[in-house]
């Protein structure tokens, strides 16, 4: 099948609608039907203002970048991407197209 890899970046901790962001935008793509997602946690990282996070810095606990994954059809990332907008979420991502199947 042909479809897309859809990934956002957003911190550990950061929050929407009194929910953990990366949690949050899970269950909103699961509504959307698309059938499977993963939030991976960094070890260490920064983003577009530079700011290095790294997850030994006490201060820094909570902080550090997590990626959330998805590969679905077009049409389903489209939406996704249409509900982030919606909401007027400022974040990071990256869609490129995929082939994939099950075995």
């Amino acid at each position: 099948m042909r479809g897309a890899c859809f990934r956002v970046y957003v911190t550990e901790r950061e929050k929407h609608r009194g929910e953990l962001l990366y949690e949050w935008i899970l269950e909103q793509a699961r509504g959307l039907g698309i059938r499977g997602g993963s939030a991976f946690r960094a070890v260490a990282g920064y983003g577009r203002h530079g700011d290095l996070k790294d997850e030994g810095f006490f201060e820094l606990a909570g902080e550090v970048p997590m990626m959330v994954e998805f590969i679905a059809t077009e049409v389903q990332v489209e939406r996704l991407l249409a509900l982030l907008k919606t909401e007027k979420l400022s974040l990071f991502h990256v869609k490129s197209s995929v082939t994939f199947d099950t075995t």
